[in-house]
């Protein structure tokens, strides 16, 4: 295996032609030129540019599957990786060496003809892009590799793909006919096979662990390179998925981890040939379109009372009764022996019903096929049926009849599965009623033969699988069907929905004969007298237009099936023959004849809607909601279900939701067990319609059970976290089912971020029942979403005037039903978390709820009351005191106040009066001097300036004691201008006067204000730090962190009366730096309180660890509701709501990047590195109003001067206060600091308020731009919010060019504060 194999990626090559007709993404292509899948998402893009230009509406059959694709590309990868190995382990010049030879016996002209041509067809990116000629990148190299090389090892794979018979379908991707025709490339691959004919064989399969190949001479097992390079095509010629098995079979230890990437791409091609556009399952899933629906009349069928309260669960019959024999230790065979604690534990979870999958006899003939491929304990398909009669080895009639007595006991009624498309091919119907299936007289394809075994089980009819199969080279569309009596031959085509697959041990039955129709719902009927439950399996096939797309399609349109064009009908013929929908008639005998039954349908392509509305079931199918909240495409899952309330929302209540099915993956495979997995499990049961769990969906196991399995193949065992995790949120919904299941009082409502878009990863809906309310949050997205529930989407009501409808919306205070009146709050409680909440009813029914959420997370908000408060206002003083956190149990949180004890000092040193006394002290503390500034100071002057600036100190202390005395009771101005008076006369005396002056006794001072404050400041912070050690039983020193967070504080009294002698004084830097600093706090109180506020906080870590304090600090903010106390702080110095909030992201985000240039400064590229950083943290994000509005991700540049100009002060805190840096190293670490800021000072002005440009800007991908003049300060005043300095984008109002449109907010970017068009603060 060579060192780098582990990070190559899927490839292969695509011609320019294709390139230009398909707009393929550029960033699909590496600098070779090939197409590069990182991972299946690109094959998908891949293949739907393809789709794009093939018309799938009318040919679904012609769509480019992106398992193909993908398998395509990762065998041209592991191409690549032999030919890398080769050159690793075997001979490193073998292409050079090659090259050589070529040139030799073709002559360089001709060589390098072919290599320009096909570089030319086939061109890298950069030439592709015209960012590069051809003949410079013939001049260059990657990797050592000289271009020329890479080229020749390009063609070689080309010439390898075209004569891979499975890439056939997708030639004109990489056809090489051109090349054929006009260069040397016929004799160039002649001439190659024979050069490596000579050079070392290997055999990729029989090398040594780590990827070491077998070595040796051509022959005795071992083949050339370019032979090893074509074995899979020529094991498999017309198989990708064959290919693939080769390759993991014969080449295992040249794989290494590739061997996982390959093992998914097998998974991925049975996935799709499973599930493809329009058969075996419901393909691309779209959102559901009405409009033709309008036409269709509105037939819906009564639902029984206990149908909307149903809950499945679906069990493989076979799989189950096996799981439960090891289980209980002893055999249970028979569905009769099922024990009664299962059923016990069903009922107690809440399942209502019990869907067994397989109870039918099977098809012989299935079973046989399955064991002559390689499956010894297959039993046959549950959907290769011999006949509807429960199966001899379940235990027959008696043993359903059992079970179902004691199920029903339990409230627990039977699910059962019916096949009406299609039997057995060896089935009773085929053997007594072959007219009843469509067949011919002859074979359709010539090709064909039918040599195999008899699998018939009666000795009258011989039943012939077409010999293709046998050998998987084929799946023919027909069997053969022989009755020996009277020398009947038919070919019966097999079972089939369009797909390129037929179903092989099954047989199609002619839905144009009365008689089939008749028998099939006699059969419907019989079965639903014994089972309340009906699913009808692939019931979309018999739909009136796919019967006909399938089977007899209208002429010109082209046969879904193969040979069935010959067939075709025309609508006006097709519909003589079936005059009326089958499932209609279905429904209506069944109404009649077995009214307490509900008949479910398996129904895909687009006719959800319609199979409920206008056929009549009872539910449908809805395979939307796996798909999409699997993959998070929660917009379109949330137009469908919008779409669905705006044109009839009873369509909602009649969809079967579902994590997983037995076509799919399993739940815990698609969604993990982890907060998504609960979070669509809660979206599932708790929104109007079915829900249905898979088998062992609830246990956790990941092994798919096969509808020929009779036992599970894996030694799997509960995930006891999981089964306990499902008890505890999901059992209790499942118990409430009633207050879910209705659709007349579901209200959807859109998740407004702050900034007024909505958030369509966020699921925020409503549902009452009688008193009973309930409100649901899901957040399907890994992010973060913070804003207000308030609005409904519009939704249908009928008038009651005939059929006029009109649309409504509903706040959330009326979704549910809350009262209006004063002093009224309502209380509820989280299902989920078990936390209950308070809020006022004049917020809920005016602007709504906010919240705030984290990855997947989901609330499940239940136990709804109303309270009125009393005469204390004890609800409205809990309401404020919690700020709308919830707590265990508001009734205790009413006599509880756990956390005062923290809060009381805390709110004593974050509050806006002490922040007004820094304020008003921070000039008035003698020079003005950081102590350990001053000294770094002093030793960078010369000697000269040191005996001035010594003189001016000894004048200037004399000069206040003098003043001291005799000012004490003289008026404020008269002192001022004696003082001044002093100090010019102090400093004109001799040195020799000074120092006998200096040499006198002094009275001691008193105690300046600045030293009575840091003393109470000391107190309290201990006092703190004591709280927080007792509460967490910490280790830290409460008085070592009040001593650092006092020091710190001095410093900060001082740092915006630096004089110009101090640090590097004179230079144009330090006056810059000095200038940058001073300006950085005039921002007022509002920058004054987060600064302060970070400095009482950032540190309080400390007292439970050193290592990570401040993440520590930082979670206290929010988990100990410190928040509460900074926003009331700052909203007393004057801020808004948005103002408030945004100092608290700042506090955070000081807290967190506060050593962000310590941390980068020594890294190449620091400012790029620490713009990096910042740009990583979600409150800095937050902060920097970072947005997306039109593709762009803007940034506010007034919050990022601030915020530099902070962290610069913090840095500078941090360096005067290390004790073991010399005067000259603090300096020099400090001008780096400002090095920095400098550099993002120019970055931003190269950025035009663009994310990208800044980080480009910063890593150096742009021209610098020096700062004019002084160095650009932080603009510290308080932002406001709704302003944007870009030019042209307003922040609020409307604008032409973009009428409507709104911010987005990206994942994981902080939400805006405007509400108008344009990048919201963008300035």
């Amino acid at each position: 295996m060579i060192p780098n194999a582990s990070n190559r990626h899927l490839e292969f090559h695509v011609s320019r032609q294709c390139r230009d007709r398909y707009q393929f993404d550029q960033a699909l292509f590496q600098l070779t030129g090939n197409v590069v899948f990182a991972n299946f998402h690109a094959a998908r893009v891949f293949a739907q540019r393809m789709n794009d230009k093939r018309d799938l509406i009318n040919y679904p059959e012609q769509a480019v599957r992106a398992g193909q694709i993908n398998a395509m590309g990762l065998i041209d990868e592991i191409s690549h990786l032999l030919v890398e190995n080769y050159r690793h382990q075997v001979n490193p010049n073998v292409m050079q060496e090659a090259l050589q030879s070529l040139n030799t016996q073709l002559g360089q002209e001709a060589v390098d003809k072919l290599l320009y041509q096909f570089s030319d067809e086939f061109p890298p990116v950069a030439v592709y892009r015209r960012e590069e000629t051809l003949d410079s990148w013939f001049q260059g190299q990657a990797n050592g590799i000289p271009n020329r090389e890479l080229a020749l090892e390009e063609l070689l794979m080309l010439w390898i793909a075209n004569k891979n018979p499975a890439f056939s379908p997708f030639i004109e991707l990489f056809d090489d006919q051109s090349l054929a025709k006009q260069t040397a490339y016929p004799q160039v691959f002649t001439a190659l096979q024979n050069f490596f004919n000579g050079q070392p064989g290997i055999n990729p399969g029989e090398g040594g662990a780590g990827g070491v190949l077998n070595v040796g001479s051509v022959g005795e097992g071992r083949v050339s390179l370019l032979d090893a390079l074509r074995a899979p095509a020529l094991a498999a010629p017309h198989s990708l998925t064959a290919q693939l098995e080769f390759l993991r079979q014969r080449w295992g230890n040249v794989l290494g981890r590739s061997i996982y990437r390959l093992l998914g791409s097998l998974d991925l091609i049975q996935e799709e040939e499973k599930v493809v556009f329009v058969g075996g399952g419901p393909g691309p899933v779209e959102v559901p379109q009405y409009g033709g629906l309008e036409e269709d009349p509105e037939n819906y069928t009564i639902d029984r009372d206990w149908m909307p309260q149903l809950v499945l669960m679906a069990k493989n019959a076979y799989v189950w009764l096996d799981q439960l024999s090891r289980q209980y230790g002893r055999e249970i065979r028979y569905l009769n022996e099922v024990p009664d604690e299962e059923l016990d534990r069903l009922a107690r979870f809440g399942f209502t019903g019990l869907w067994l999958i397989g109870l039918w006899e099977r098809s012989h003939a299935s079973k046989r096929i399955k064991q002559l491929m390689g499956q010894p304990e297959a039993v046959a398909s549950a959907y290769s049926l011999l006949d509807y009669q429960i199966a001899a080895d379940l235990g027959g009639e008696a043993a359903i009849d059992n079970l179902r007595r004691r199920a029903w006991e339990r409230g627990i009624r039977l699910a059962s599965d019916m096949v009406p498309n299609h039997m057995g091919i060896d089935s009773t119907w085929v053997m007594d009623h072959p007219d009843w299936f469509v067949s011919l007289p002859y074979s359709p394809f010539p090709s064909y033969s039918f040599n195999g075994p008899n699998l018939s089980w009666n000795d009258r009819v011989g039943i012939y699988l077409e010999d293709h199969y046998f050998d998987k080279t084929d799946a023919a569309v027909v069997f053969k069907r022989v009755d020996h009596t009277n020398g009947d031959t038919r070919y019966v085509y097999h079972g089939n929905d369009g797909t390129t697959m037929a179903w092989n041990d099954t047989a199609q039955l002619n839905y144009l004969m009365p008689e089939v129709r008749e028998a099939v719902i006699q059969t419907i009927l019989a079965v639903a007298r014994q089972f309340p439950v009906i699913r009808f399996d692939a019931a979309m096939t018999l739909a009136k237009r796919h019967i006909q797309r399938l089977w007899f399609p209208e002429p010109g349109t082209g046969g879904a099936i193969a040979s069935r064009a010959d067939f075709g009908l025309t609508k006006q013929q097709f519909d003589e023959l079936v005059p009326q929908e089958f499932w209609r008639e279905v429904v209506d005998r069944a109404a009649v004849e077995a009214p307490d039954t509900l008949l479910l349908a398996e129904a895909f392509w687009m006719l959800e809607g319609y199979f409920v509305r206008t056929l009549g079931m009872h539910r449908v199918y809805n395979s939307a909601f796996m798909h999409m909240t699997r993959d998070e495409d929660n917009a379109k899952y949330r137009v469908l279900i919008k779409s669905t309330l705006e044109f009839d929302p009873e369509i909602l209540k009649r969809y079967v939701n579902f994590m997983n099915n037995p076509d799919e993956r399993t739940a815990v495979e698609q969604f993990g067990k982890g907060d998504k997995y609960f979070g669509i499990c809660t979206l599932m049961l708790t929104t109007p319609g079915l829900p249905m769990f898979g088998h062992g969906q609830i246990e956790g196991y990941a092994e798919k059970y096969g509808m020929e399995y009779r036992r599970a193949f894996w030694d799997e065992h509960p995930d006891q976290w999981l089964v306990d995790r499902h008890a505890r949120e999901i059992v209790p919904l499942l118990h409430k089912r009633y207050l879910f299941a209705e659709v007349a009082n579901y209200r959807l409502y859109d998740f407004m971020n702050t900034d007024n878009s909505v958030n369509e990863d966020v699921f925020a809906y409503s549902n009452r029942s009688g008193e009973e309310r309930a409100l649901v949050v899901v957040h399907n997205k890994f992010a973060t979403a913070r804003g207000w529930i308030n609005t409904s989407v519009p939704y249908i009501v009928r008038t009651g005037n005939g059929d006029e409808k009109v649309l409504r919306r509903d706040t959330l205070g009326e979704g549910l039903a809350l009262g209006r009146e004063a002093q009224r709050f309502t209380i509820f409680k989280d299902q989920t978390s078990g936390l209950e909440y308070i809020r006022p009813n004049a917020e809920l029914t005016g602007r709504g709820l906010y919240l705030e959420l984290q990855a997947y997370k989901t609330h499940v908000f239940l136990d709804f009351r109303e309270v009125q408060d009393n005469e204390w206002g004890q609800y409205q003083h809990l309401v404020d005191y919690l700020g709308g956190q919830g707590v265990p149990s508001i009734n205790e949180a009413l006599r509880e106040t756990f956390l005062q004890p923290i809060h009381a000092p805390y709110r004593e040193l974050v509050n806006a009066s002490f922040v007004r006394q820094v304020l008003s002290l921070r000039t008035a503390s003698g020079s003005g001097m950081v102590p350990e500034a001053e000294a770094i100071a002093f030793n960078i002057l010369s000697d000269e300036e040191k005996a001035s600036v010594l003189k001016q100190n000894e004048a200037v202390a004399l000069a206040d004691e003098t003043a001291k005395l005799s000012n004490e009771k003289k008026p404020e101005d008269e002192a001022a201008t004696d003082t001044a008076e002093v100090v010019e006369a102090v400093s004109a005396m001799p040195a020799e006067a000074l120092e006998d002056e200096a040499s006198k006794p002094k009275p001691a001072p008193k105690p300046t204000p600045t030293q009575l404050l840091l003393a109470e400041v000391e107190k309290k912070v201990l006092k703190l730090g004591q709280e927080i050690k007792r509460f967490t039983e910490g280790e830290g020193d409460p008085e070592a962190l009040a001593a650092e967070i006092v020091s710190q504080l001095e410093k900060v009294l001082h740092l915006d009366t630096l004089p110009a002698r101090a640090l590097l004084a004179g230079t144009p830097d330090y006056d810059q730096a000095v200038g940058y600093i001073r300006d950085g706090l005039k921002g007022g109180d509002w920058t004054w309180g987060a600064l302060l506020a970070w400095l009482f906080t950032h540190s309080l870590g400390k007292i439970v660890t050193e290592t990570g304090y401040d993440t520590q600090s930082r979670s206290w903010v929010d988990e100990w509701l410190l928040r509460k106390t900074i926003l009331n702080m700052l909203r007393d110095l004057g801020a808004d709501e948005a103002l408030a909030a945004r100092g608290v992201l700042l506090v955070n985000a000081l807290i967190g990047q506060e050593g962000c240039f310590k941390a980068q400064v020594n890294e190449a590229k620091p400012a790029y590195r620490v713009v990096e950083a910042l740009l990583k943290d979600d409150d800095v994000r937050g902060f920097l109003k970072v947005n997306r509005y039109q593709d762009v991700l803007w940034y506010n540049k007034e919050a990022f001067d601030q915020l530099l100009g902070l962290l610069l002060l913090a840095a500078v805190i941090d360096v005067t206060s290390a004790p073991d840096k010399t005067d000259q190293e603090a300096a020099d670490e400090l001008s780096a600091y400002y090095a920095i800021v400098k550099e993002l000072h120019a970055a931003k002005a190269h950025s035009d308020y663009r994310v990208e440009k800044l980080l480009a800007a910063a890593r150096g991908s742009l021209a610098p731009v020096a700062p004019k003049g002084v160095a650009p300060h932080a603009v510290a005043t308080a932002p406001q919010v709704g302003t944007a300095t870009q030019p042209g984008v307003p922040a609020t109002g409307p604008r032409s060019a973009t009428q409507g449109a709104e911010p987005m907010v990206v994942p994981g970017a902080a939400p805006t504060s405007g509400t108008g068009s344009g990048p919201q603060e963008a300035s």
